[in-house]
């Protein structure tokens, strides 16, 4: 089975990729792009039968920085 998760800074907790691409966007003739945010998305083989505890249990001890991130699980 597949498991997909998406990991994003969470609202508030600045984003200085994000301004960078915002910015670079803009210097490309890009108008009107008002905000960027960049997260990252990990993809997991895993065994048969796992469970989203697991998955979940996964992203809160290593996959994700709870404090200042967000995740969602997407089972594939």
């Amino acid at each position: 089975m597949k498991a997909r998760v998406h990991v994003m800074l969470k609202n508030g907790v600045l984003d200085p990729q994000g301004e960078a691409v915002r910015h670079a966007l803009g210097s490309l003739g890009f108008d009107g792009v008002e905000g960027v945010r960049q997260g990252k998305v990990i993809e997991l083989d895993l065994a048969e039968g796992t469970t989203d505890a697991t998955i979940n249990e996964m992203c809160e001890k290593l996959l994700a920085n709870t404090v200042i991130e967000s995740y969602q699980v997407e089972v594939l």
